[in-house]
């Protein structure tokens, strides 16, 4: 029986997958070994330790446990980030992710392996819902950093990653929706970026009105479109506001080896094509082994400007704490407005911060969405937890996008926010 090279490369990736072990050419373990450097577990008590955005919480402690086991720390990465993607209730990440806006699932991610010094990425992916395990391939086994559209596809494919379809009936449902009633407030420009964009007009109608004449609207719809009632109201915030998700990992081990990994399916109801922040290595994710590992999840666009994640790392190489270096990278997001707090409110950004001693952080830019309700992140060194972000506007809150009338205070109370 003879095997092709693709086929020995399929059988390769299919089998380092099951495993959860990346194999290393001895090449790379020299690499790794000649950039390690060692410490004691008296010099880092923090060590190994992941850190993640908050939808990661129910996966980190099988992570955690297979990293303590000596697993590679992309691999553990990958266990937290593999949750989201194939959990079809999770639609901001993978299966059941929301589509752009002509209905169809569209997938980015990119990893970095510290010890390896490589990086891997898949832009604007469809069919596959691991894009996670993807962008590793082409780390693996390309000369390549990233692959994009129909062809990471086929490549995913020849990897033996199945095709699937990525819609399911709820985010099908949900984007039926948008299509009906919100279609009209869609990501065709000018954006806020542009220096002649004005935020809308108040309408008329009193804006108590106004809402419960939309959301009583939408609701009859969803309920006529075959969305569960327990979720109709959640349905209809994202039709309002049209969710960003994304999921970032960061991981240290023992020895001081760190990986990074970021995966989203993009902003809600997006144009075909569009690609944000993460599967860009320096905005969306990027670790260095000798310093340190960050990542992002919120406004693509403004994070791509700043490069966000490398400014950070480069930021703790110069000295700043982790919590110093991702509240820089938030303020050059705010100096790209010249401060304008009408534009700003109708953006938001938390970054994920991990140096390489175990100190981390998470950042960002306003409190959260609504009072009561901040930005989280989830921790593991040991006690598995969710934190607090560190807000650089306490106390004040977010404006979603695309616009709507500010929300009535009698209604922040309604259910339809929570969700």
């Amino acid at each position: 029986m003879t095997f092709s090279r693709r086929d020995f490369v399929k059988t390769s990736v299919l089998g380092a997958v099951a495993s959860g072990l990346g194999a290393h050419a001895a090449n790379s373990t020299a690499l790794a070994e000649s950039s390690r450097v060692s410490a004691s577990p008296a010099d880092s008590p923090k060590r190994p330790i992941i850190i993640c955005a908050h939808n990661g919480y129910a996966y980190v402690e099988a992570a955690y446990a297979f990293l303590k086991a000596g697993g590679d720390t992309l691999d553990a990465g990958i266990r937290v980030v593999k949750g989201p993607e194939d959990d079809p209730n999770d639609d901001s990440v993978g299966l059941g992710g929301l589509p752009n806006e002509e209905g169809v699932v569209e997938l980015d991610s990119c990893c970095m392996h510290g010890p390896t010094r490589r990086a891997g990425s898949v832009g604007g992916m469809r069919n596959i819902k691991n894009v996670s395990i993807a962008g590793k391939a082409v780390m693996e086994h390309t000369g390549h950093v990233m692959l994009v559209g129909e062809g990471a596809e086929r490549f995913a494919v020849a990897m033996g990653l199945p095709r699937e379809n990525l819609l399911t009936d709820r985010s099908r449902k949900i984007w039926l929706l948008w299509k009906e009633f919100n279609s009209d407030r869609d990501w065709w420009g000018p954006g806020i970026a542009d220096p002649h964009w004005h935020p809308p007009a108040p309408d008329s109608k009193p804006q108590a009105s106004l809402w419960r004449d939309r959301i009583q609207q939408l609701q009859q719809r969803a309920a006529d479109l075959g969305i569960e009632p327990e979720f109709q109201l959640a349905a209809v915030r994202r039709v309002l506001f049209p969710p960003t998700g994304t999921i970032h990992c960061s991981v240290l081990n023992e020895k001081g080896d760190m990986s990074g990994i970021t995966t989203t399916s993009g902003l809600a109801f997006k144009l075909p094509g569009r690609v944000g922040d993460s599967p860009i290595i320096g905005a969306g994710c990027y670790t260095d082994q000798d310093v340190g590992s960050a990542g992002a999840t919120g406004a693509g666009e403004e994070n791509i400007k700043v490069a966000g994640a490398h400014t950070i790392v480069e930021n703790m190489r110069h000295g700043m704490s982790p919590q110093e270096a991702g509240m820089d990278a938030l303020k050059r997001i705010v100096r790209n407005y010249n401060g304008d707090m009408t534009k700003l409110r109708y953006m938001d950004m938390t970054y994920y911060v991990l140096r390489k001693d175990g100190a981390y952080a998470g950042v960002c830019l306003w409190e959260g969405y609504s009072p009561g309700h901040p930005h989280t992140f989830t921790v593991h060194d040991g006690t598995l937890r969710a934190e607090t972000a560190t807000p650089l506007f306490p106390k004040a809150y977010s404006q979603d996008w695309p616009p709507f009338p500010p929300v009535p205070e009698d209604l922040k109370k309604d259910s339809v926010y929570l969700k």
